[in-house]
């Protein structure tokens, strides 16, 4: 079985189930309790990327507990 990916609490950024900390913004507050799951390509172009404080493409958790 695969283990779960790991969102940030800060970025919300998923990241790989054996991260440290996140690639986007170096927190070490990651956690496996996240729900929900969006893609930006472009950001810049994104409403919902300006929702979520996102600048940079990739993937992240809409809920983080």
């Amino acid at each position: 079985m695969a283990k779960p990916r790991l969102a940030c609490r800060e970025c919300h950024y998923i990241n790989q189930p054996d991260s440290q900390s996140c690639d986007r913004c170096g927190s070490s507050s990651l956690t496996e309790d996240w729900a929900g799951y969006v893609v930006v390509a472009h950001p810049e172009e994104s409403e919902i990327a300006r929702e979520m404080n996102v600048d940079e493409p990739g993937g992240y958790a809409l809920k983080v507990r």
